[in-house]
């Protein structure tokens, strides 16, 4: 059974459906009712002779020319090519997927005058996966994702290319086969198509969905760590963490303290003479409970800009109104996508300090680099250098794109947000800290077969079992990047696992 958008329905689980497992969607019958009365809204201005922004006037810096009557079709196509001037490399299939589902939940709120066959066109192709060839990068994020918007738009009116098996190939023959006829656009319906933050909200989502996941991973590996290394669980007692009761620190020294129950390393630690365990250890409740916290936060913003109408300008049927306003503008995101980059940044620069304490014998108290025959091999050595270089990357990527605003279109849009460049930065942080997590698992799982026969707590023990299943004990030099692929690929199997045990 299809899933039925109207514009304000969409659920992170609704979202993940669609775009990860391809369930198919239809417009609401409410919002079909809706639209059909703002389209007669919209034509009735028209009608009229009414000066509406987009439908019969020039656009941004040439706002002020009127557009005849005769001329309004060709404008909206020629507002499709001329700014369809994405580069770079394209849009993966997934966040595709999730950039044609936000374009077609927003039209289905029914406040952007657009016929239901533009709906329904759209969703003839998210249906069927067939999916543009969206350039990456263009959009200053206002007004809204202009650029590759226009991309996705070409598909409707027979131009433009598609992604077929991570190629590059011509829209014309792949909708023809699928029987899917190209558009003429009609009213203002060039720019419904355009503006907007579809696509620094898909890519925001996909954001947070992934952090999520590597946010409990990265406790999960500070806890193995903590285990290898013969380090304290007193720092996470609920009594320190009362007296400074944020919700993140609360939630993640609870879990460390859960996590190193059950444990012969803890009973270990009592006779290995220390007194404290370095900040990377005795303060994860902090820095990572402030991740947790700032990651609630981002989610919730990016779940509210998921059902956000953010069209410019609005029509309001029940109102008989039109009005300009700027919704467009990505602001929110930005900011959002900032403050994960920045927290995510921190986080796995954490992770890499506990790497390094792994391999360190004057704290760790094992063979250094964790290799097997010291000096003829160096063991994870290398594998630091790449935790250090990609941890030093994320801080470079990690400055803000939110402050760096530009005018455009002859400084009519004087302030834009960047928020395609925030969430692109936070997606390659985010690929960053998940091979800095790969290697802290892979390092301190071989640490924990160093100490065995020791017994860990129940789960991390399922942990170092799942791990066993694709990166064998390091008995020997070896290429080490075959080994963090393999703990990269079941980060998402190690995520279930935790979640149902904990």
């Amino acid at each position: 059974m299809s899933i039925l958008l109207n514009g304000k329905n969409l659920s992170w689980k609704l979202f993940q459906k669609i775009v990860f497992e391809h369930h198919s969607v239809g417009i609401h019958p409410s919002a079909r009712t809706l639209v059909q009365k703002n389209t007669a809204l919209l034509a009735s201005f028209q009608k009229r002779g009414d000066i509406v922004y987009g439908l019969n006037t020039g656009f941004g810096v040439l706002s002020n020319i009127e557009i005849t009557e005769d001329q309004i079709e060709t404008l909206q196509h020629n507002l499709i090519r001329s700014h369809s001037c994405g580069v770079g490399l394209p849009y993966t299939e997934i966040q595709t997927r999730a950039i044609l589902l936000l374009r077609i939940h927003a039209l289905c709120a029914g406040y952007s005058g657009v016929r239901l066959a533009i709906i329904e066109s759209l969703i003839a192709l998210l249906n069927k996966n067939i999916l543009p060839y969206i350039p990456q990068k263009g959009s200053v994020g206002a007004s809204g994702d202009l650029a590759p918007l226009a991309h996705l738009a070409l598909v409707l009116i027979g131009e433009g290319s598609v992604l077929q098996n991570q190629k590059r190939t011509s829209s014309v023959p792949i909708l023809k086969k699928a029987g899917i006829s190209p558009l003429k656009l009609m009213g203002r319906e060039g720019l419904a198509l355009i503006n907007g933050t579809q696509v620094m909200t898909a890519i925001s989502a996909l954001n947070v969905l992934e952090a999520q996941k590597l946010m409990l991973l990265f406790t999960i590996a500070g806890a193995l760590s903590l285990e290898a290394c013969l380090g304290s669980q007193k720092p996470f007692h609920e009594l320190i963490h009362r007296l400074r009761p944020h919700a993140g620190q609360i939630n993640v020294a609870n879990l460390l303290w859960s996590l190193t129950q059950q444990s012969e390393f803890q009973k270990a630690h009592v006779a290995c003479g220390k007194v404290q365990d370095p900040y990377s250890f005795r303060c994860m409740p902090q820095v990572h409970g402030s991740t947790l916290d700032t990651l609630a936060f981002v989610s919730q913003i990016v779940e509210t800009e998921l059902n956000a109408v953010t069209d410019n300008p609005l029509f309001f049927t029940k109102e008989k109104m039109w009005l300009s306003g700027g919704n467009f503008h990505g602001q929110y995101l930005s900011n959002a996508m900032d403050y994960l980059s920045i927290a995510f940044t921190s986080l796995a620069h954490m992770s890499e300090c506990r790497i390094e304490k792994l391999l360190d014998p004057q704290f760790s108290g094992l063979p250094a680099c964790l290799a097997s025959q010291q000096g003829l091999e160096s063991g994870l050595m290398l594998a630091h250098v790449t935790a250090a270089a990609l941890a030093s990357e994320n801080k470079t990527l990690a400055h803000p794109a939110s402050v760096d605003t530009i005018p455009t279109s002859g400084s009519k849009e004087d302030h834009v947000s960047m928020g395609v460049g925030a969430a692109l930065k936070c997606h390659q942080i985010l690929e960053n800290a998940k091979i800095i997590l790969a290697i802290e698992l892979l390092s301190a799982s071989q640490a924990i077969e160093l100490r065995r026969p020791l017994k860990t707590n129940p789960l991390l023990e399922k942990v170092q079992a799942k791990i066993r299943t694709v990166v064998p004990p390091i008995t020997g030099d070896r290429i080490f990047s075959q080994d963090i692929e393999k703990i990269v690929s079941i980060t998402d199997d190690l995520f279930q696992l935790v979640s149902q045990n904990i």
